[in-house]
């Protein structure tokens, strides 16, 4: 891990896809099945499922991955490339182990492999216990750049789409979307075809939108200025109710109401929560505070940012007899601890962050508000989050440049520029990077991303114009870093 630069994130296994050799993939894939296998969960002869995004490195990295499943006397089932989501589900159904090869919503010259227990995500005491192992590599198997000399094939794929439209079919019924005309932002998500299935399946008009041949990094929290434009485009001339899409392997979504504007995924979590009746909600320390403010749950619980921490949380919740259980995180991925009962009708449990559940929640619930989604948005507390990122700001001057301000926070937000007055500064949160309460509510969270050197900047305000305005004070004062 300290030679190659490839090290676990808030997700898996990242790093550039240049550092990513074969050799570095078939280790990290041994270890995984290794540490599996002590805790009984893996042996030879076991399958495990194997999927990936539409990067264009995915292919070579999945054959290392199958390459090592092999060696260690597993039984590889490529699952195809399909989100995230839906080899879960396939997998957990089985108690099999899975790994994705994904960089999510990062750029293409970077990727990563998500790693999977037999029923559930891979938890950051795993991550901790498969750094401890000494992998050998065989000895023949690569060349001096770390190529696998013979990569073998992937096996044919199993068709794991229809059990997951499926799912949702199920539960909210084959005309839950009928008479919706809605958008799908294809560009090169890999669910890009299955959500447009499940729109169909739910009887709504599903429209393709902007499908792209190279690949392009949406980001479902800092959403890219292009993007906006797109769907304001589209808006304007489609006729569209909404828009739908999901970043690179399809486990967040974004969803957009008939004006073209973006929903935040925490705002979307929000909604989904609501809609499912959850008693208890874990979501990270930067998703909006209208949640609390909006009374439903019975307990909220607040981590820190990376699916893990929400399973782990809504996990513990579960087993303290507070049900239904989800979580969801500021990116808008969704997830279900615990079963959903809604008249004869039952969502089973999928402990992975989903992109597809949240935007049916949303889009069925202003269906039975007869209202549209902005209507819908409009009767949450007044609270709105934005965020962006610096990028190309390595990760250790990140921590460095936190950690100088976290010792005098008063007095540097003053410095900066957030405040006039250190008394204006009420409360610090460091459950996860620097996170500033300031007397009047609004927030500055800063934080150094866990997938790439990039610093996170998120902001929370009364009104949109005011947390655009602070986004901007937020993101010019912390700009300054790059240049020491």
């Amino acid at each position: 891990m300290e030679q190659s630069g490839v090290a676990f994130g808030t997700s898996g296994a990242r790093g550039l896809v240049t550092a990513m050799t074969d050799a570095v993939c078939f280790a990290y894939t041994v270890g995984y099945l290794r540490h599996l296998a002590a805790l009984g969960e893996f042996a030879p002869g076991a399958p495990v499922a194997v999927a990936g995004d539409l990067r264009p490195s995915t292919p070579r990295i999945l054959r290392a991955c199958v390459a090592a499943i092999r060696h260690m006397g597993g039984e590889p089932v490529f699952c195809g490339y399909v989100p995230t989501p839906a080899l879960c589900l396939h997998a957990f159904a089985r108690g099999c182990p899975s790994l994705m090869v994904t960089g999510s919503h990062i750029p293409a010259d970077r990727n990563g492999i998500k790693f999977n227990r037999a029923r559930g995500e891979f938890m950051k005491s795993d991550e901790a216990a498969m750094r401890t192992l000494d992998v050998a590599l065989p000895e023949g198997w690569f060349d001096a750049d770390g190529a696998l000399i013979a990569a073998g094939t992937l096996p044919e794929p199993t068709d794991v789409v229809p059990v997951y439209v499926a799912r949702y079919r199920a539960f909210f019924g084959p005309d839950a979307l009928s008479g919706l005309r809605l958008g799908v932002y294809q560009h090169s998500a890999v669910g890009r075809d299955v959500l447009m299935l499940v729109v169909e399946a739910l009887g709504g008009t599903a429209v393709p939108l902007g499908r792209a041949d190279s690949f392009i990094p949406v980001d479902t929290e800092a959403v890219r200025a292009e993007d906006a434009a797109l769907a304001r485009e589209w808006a304007a001339t489609g006729g569209l109710d909404a828009i739908l899409t999901t970043d690179g392997d399809s486990d967040r979504p974004l969803l957009a109401d008939a004006h073209g504007n973006w929903l935040r995924g925490d705002v979307l979590g929000i909604l989904a929560a609501r809609f499912l009746g959850a008693a208890a909600v874990a979501t990270p320390v930067s998703s909006n505070t209208a949640l609390e403010k909006s009374g439903f749950a019975q307990e909220v619980r607040r981590t820190r940012i990376g699916s893990p921490f929400v399973v782990s949380a809504m996990t513990e919740a579960a087993e303290a007899g507070i049900t239904p259980s989800v979580g969801y995180e500021a990116n808008g991925g969704f997830l279900l601890a615990t079963d959903i009962a809604q008249g004869d009708r039952v969502l089973h449990a999928l402990p992975t962050r989903d992109a597809v559940l949240p935007m049916l929640c949303a889009l069925v619930l202003a269906r039975r508000q007869n209202t549209d989604l902005a209507g819908l948005v409009a009767t949450l507390p007044p609270r709105f989050t934005l965020s962006d990122r610096l990028m190309n700001m390595p990760t250790a001057q990140s921590q460095a440049e936190i950690e100088k301000l976290a010792r005098h926070p008063a007095e540097g937000a003053s410095a900066l520029g957030f405040i006039h007055q250190p008394e204006d500064l009420a409360h610090v949160d460091q459950t996860d990077g620097l996170r500033m309460t300031f007397a009047n509510g609004e927030v500055i969270h800063l934080r150094p991303s866990g997938n790439a050197p990039e610093l996170r900047v998120y902001v929370e305000a009364d009104t949109p114009e005011r947390a655009a305005a602070l986004l901007k004070t937020g993101f010019d004062a912390v700009s300054v870093w790059k240049t020491r």
